[in-house]
């Protein structure tokens, strides 16, 4: 899982769109990962969700070896 995580760093920051991707994990349970990441847009952020990256290590990794999974969309407050 964490391998797979770290595998897309790099590449997601480096998408067209994306403002920030910062994976992070609990120092008290290993298992638990919060990803905080800011978009352009909906798009820039669909395009990671297709992106071949997020495919590979993503949904082809790290997602099936998830006990839960939960996801939350907030919009910025300027």
């Amino acid at each position: 899982m964490l391998e797979a995580i770290r595998s897309m760093i790099e590449p997601s920051r480096a998408e067209p769109g994306c403002r920030f991707y910062q994976p992070s994990r609990d120092p008290e349970d290993s298992r638990v990962f919060f990803f905080y990441e800011i978009y352009d847009d909906e798009d820039a952020y669909v395009g990671h969700g297709e992106s071949e990256h997020f495919r590979r290590y993503g949904l082809g990794e790290a997602i099936p070896l998830l006990e839960s999974r939960e996801r939350r969309f907030y919009v910025t407050v300027d």
